[in-house]
């Protein structure tokens, strides 16, 4: 049973979203992070672990709980952040505590010190094979109330790990598991399509045998939330996959689709705007 309030309306969910921006520009305001990573991926994490996980801050290994792996390892503050909103710990605390000798979030997430993680990640390509693992245990056991959420970049679609972990996941009829790709089309050193060159990676999955959801806009609440509520029931055969067409960078004008701010520190000045531009522009879509 969860012991915090979730939200419930695609209005909640756009405050949210915007907080969570919020949140991880004040980081960036006085760290490196990873951030347009982590604000391409910011609406469809907000949807997951406010709206749609079971998962209770009080009981982070309850029998009960949804897994979350985070595959794409950089996405950590963004993680932090949503943690945060449902009580796991305060937002002051990432903030105080990031990238410090006794802190609990990092570069990376590390579950040698924060409960709350599932499983440290960083290198590339690794949590999907480890989620695979998860959700076919939970099979095993029996367990048919609950799923495996892995959230995973594009750029790491290039690593051999992943397509070896989703075939077995098809083989395995893992229909507990549910992959989330942010697919913002860039990485650290270019484009996709400059670096690897992933052709159309639905139909990739589809010939793999999943199921697969195409959100064409990523940073849309009102979808995301959808896509979720139509999820398949947990006992289905066929694992799932939700590819969400993203913006690198999405809600900060001057980072969005920009290589340049695939990691990055912003000046206060950068901060203070940018914190009024996204208050303006959700003034407008809550009204």
């Amino acid at each position: 049973m969860l012991s915090n309030r979730r939200l419930e309306t695609v209005k909640e969910l756009k405050i949210a979203a915007c907080n969570i921006r919020k949140d991880l520009l004040r980081l960036c305001s006085v760290q490196a992070i990873h951030i347009g990573g982590d604000l391409s991926v910011t609406d469809v994490m907000t949807v997951l672990w406010q709206y749609q996980m079971k998962y209770d801050p009080a009981d982070p290994n309850a029998i009960g709980r949804d897994r979350f792996v985070l595959s794409k390892g950089h996405a950590s503050a963004v993680t932090s952040f949503n943690q945060a909103a449902i009580g796991c710990f305060s937002a002051d605390d990432v903030i105080n505590e990031y990238a410090t000798d006794q802190g609990r979030f990092s570069m990376h997430s590390c579950n040698l010190v924060n409960p709350f993680v599932e499983v440290s990640t960083g290198s590339l390509g690794h949590g999907m094979p480890v989620a695979c693992g998860m959700a076919a245990a939970l099979k095993l056991l029996g367990n048919k109330e609950n799923r495996v959420y892995v959230v995973m970049g594009d750029g790491e679609q290039s690593e051999g790990s992943i397509w070896e972990a989703a075939m077995n996941a098809a083989h395995q009829k893992l229909g507990n598991l549910v992959a989330i790709l942010d697919f913002n089309g860039l990485e650290a050193d270019g484009t996709i399509d400059e670096v690897t060159g992933l052709g159309n990676i639905s139909q990739k999955y589809r010939d793999c045998g999943w199921n697969v959801v195409d959100i064409f806009n990523g940073n849309d609440i009102a979808d995301i939330k959808e896509a979720f509520d139509n999820l398949p029931a947990v006992d289905s055969d066929v694992p799932t996959i939700l590819v969400c067409h993203t913006t690198k960078g999405m809600g900060v004008d001057f980072m969005e689709n920009q290589v340049r701010w695939h990691a990055g520190k912003i000046t206060e000045e950068q901060y203070i705007d940018a914190v009024k531009k996204l208050d303006e522009k959700l003034s407008k879509e809550v009204q």
